[in-house]
């Protein structure tokens, strides 16, 4: 463990390797952010993706600072969040950057906006179109607080999810 002093406190952190394997326990939703900004489009999946208030609608997202996707929301200072179902796990991919020959990654897939002009992925089971209220720096991530503007969801379907490295479906318990 290392020790840091930040602000008046210490704070121990693990190396990254083990933090990793450790999250690797933990489901997530699969999503893929977009954003539009002076013409250019660029998205990323995202599991790091939170609702945190309903009165007012918040969400949050945290993103690499070095990622474009985080150029073009920083830019914009608006996002498109399409939450996935278990039938998008290429898309998935694509927008993780896992298949290398898909250098347009909104080739061949149907979009739409809503309100602020951000890509949303038709066939998701959600989508949510957010407008950025407050950043907050987080090591190497940023972290954005975002009003969603606009929601839509579909009536049916399973989402995609992310368990130990791979894609899961869900089943109810009886």
């Amino acid at each position: 463990m290392m020790k840091q002093n930040m602000k008046n406190s210490t704070i121990l952190t693990v190396d990254t390797e083990s933090l990793r394997s450790a999250m690797r326990a933990w489901s997530a939703g699969v999503t893929v952010v977009t954003a539009a900004h002076e013409g250019q489009i660029h998205g990323m999946t995202v599991n790091s993706f939170t609702s945190i208030s309903l009165d007012p609608a918040l969400i949050t997202i945290s993103l690499q600072q070095n990622s474009r996707t985080h150029e073009l929301i920083s830019k914009s200072q608006a996002f498109g969040v399409t939450i996935l179902s278990n039938e998008q796990a290429v898309i998935s991919n694509i927008f993780a950057g896992r298949v290398p020959e898909a250098s347009n990654r909104f080739a061949n897939l149907q979009t739409e906006t809503l309100v602020t002009g951000s890509p949303l992925i038709v066939g998701g089971l959600a989508w949510l179109d957010c407008r950025v209220i407050e950043t907050f720096d987080a090591g190497m991530n940023m972290l954005f607080i975002a009003e969603v503007v606009a929601a839509r969801s579909m009536d049916a379907g399973e989402p995609l999810v992310y368990h130990n490295r791979e894609y899961w479906k869900l089943s109810k318990f009886k």
